[in-house]
């Protein structure tokens, strides 16, 4: 292979996803312009002040996502001044928002590891989220039930309760699909519904997993010892979970592309009927697969009770497991990919609370450009017609799913 050939090999799978992203944040511009008064008030005269109202929607985008990114990876020269200074105050300060874009990315790996192991063997787990609050129901009850083990064991039962959680809440539409056919976006949706009411039963009045001393619906807190250890003093909340998300996300590509379970899962995803006629079993491998995302969606749920809030409290996520849903089609179902797409979805989701501060653009328009990226990767032809790209060759595509019902 050519140097050519190697490059072109490396770029092509991730133009696409880059000129969706690009085209998402040149919509989302069109969206703060319009939604910005000044601006509109500016473009009444611009028969007679053309330059004023372009100045003004220059200033409005600049200043959106200005603080946007500020709000997630900090100020350049405040990081400098902080570093020359020497000063530990203000190196936290400094460095605060990328480690709090960082604590933001790591639900998203597990949970965009979970959609994308689905998408690889022809499942669209929607249900996601609601393999998250199981995962984080079990974790936390094992992080407060079990008292006076150590941390190298309390820590590894609290994430394997909260995997163990994911994957029998997944079984269930597991076993649906495998055994009758039924479909795991009806069942997965449904799951959902019934995670969120009864997550809410928990906690609610006279729930068993409330904290009686507490008037709030919250979970007593967990044990010291099943605490994800924070690398940094407070108010850095950075932890060791973002590490086991990295782990994690190197096993699961072994998983999928050095072993022979991962290759049937693929394969199942890819043609079932060829799978079939080479004598793999279908209804293991779609059991396996959906179990297998159940319990990376669990962890999703763990890693928030044990390393972020450390007590389990009602509607604790802020739609995380929906959100991966788009992180798997940007990171094309590929455990690198979706890191990548983690990472840019948790800085996105840092900075929304600078900008509607400082620009005053509501958060909403962070999920406006979410919203279009997936619309974007899901219609290629879209992004191929506007930057009049050549259709993809055969074998370049990722597979998903395989469509509704089938």
């Amino acid at each position: 292979m050519t140097n050519t050939s190697r490059l072109q090999t490396i770029v092509r799978p991730a133009l696409m996803p880059a000129l969706a992203m690009f085209t998402a944040f040149l919509f989302g511009s069109l969206v703060i312009v319009f939604t910005d008064f000044a601006v509109l008030e500016a473009f009444k005269n611009f028969g007679s002040q053309p330059g004023a109202a372009f100045s003004a929607a220059w200033t409005a985008i600049s200043t959106a996502y200005g603080s946007l990114l500020e709000g997630s990876l900090g100020s350049l020269g405040q990081i400098i001044a902080a570093l020359q200074s020497g000063d530990s105050k203000e190196i936290i300060d400094a460095f605060y928002p990328i480690t709090e874009s960082l604590v933001a990315a790591t639900p998203y790996i597990f949970a965009g590891l979970s959609v994308a192991v689905g998408f690889r063997c022809g499942l669209f787990n929607i249900g996601a989220e609601g393999q998250l609050f199981i995962g984080a129901i079990c974790s936390v009850w094992a992080g407060f039930a079990l008292k006076g083990l150590p941390a190298i064991i309390h820590l590894p039962l609290a994430l394997l309760a909260g995997a163990l959680g994911g994957a029998a809440w997944a079984f269930v539409p597991a076993i649906l699909k495998a055994k009758t056919g039924a479909h795991e976006v009806i069942n997965t949706i449904m799951m959902n519904y019934i995670a969120f009411r009864l997550s809410e039963w928990l906690l609610g009045d006279k729930g068993p997993l409330k904290e009686p001393s507490s008037a709030n619906p919250i979970s007593p807190p967990i044990e010291v010892s099943a605490e994800l250890p924070r690398l940094f003093p407070d108010p850095i909340r950075f932890h060791l979970g973002f590490f086991v998300a990295l782990g994690v996300a190197f096993v699961v590509y072994w998983f999928l592309f050095k072993t022979t379970f991962g290759f049937e899962i693929r394969t199942v995803g890819a043609n079932p009927n060829a799978a079939r006629y080479a004598g793999m079993n279908i209804t293991r491998n779609l059991i396996i697969a959906m179990c297998l995302s159940g319990a990376l969606a669990g962890l999703a749920g763990a890693n928030e009770v044990l390393g972020v809030n450390h007590n389990l409290a009602f509607a604790f996520s802020s739609g995380y497991g929906f959100d991966s849903i788009a992180l798997a089609l940007l990171g094309k179902s590929h455990p690198f990919g979706v890191v990548l797409a983690a990472l840019l979805f948790g800085t996105l989701r840092s900075g929304t609370t600078r900008m509607q501060s400082v620009a005053r653009i509501p958060i909403d328009i962070i999920s406006i450009i979410q919203a279009l990226i997936i619309a974007f990767i899901a219609a290629p032809a879209i992004i191929r017609a506007i930057y009049r790209l050549k259709e993809a060759g055969e074998g370049e595509g990722t597979v998903f799913t395989r469509g509704w019902g089938k």
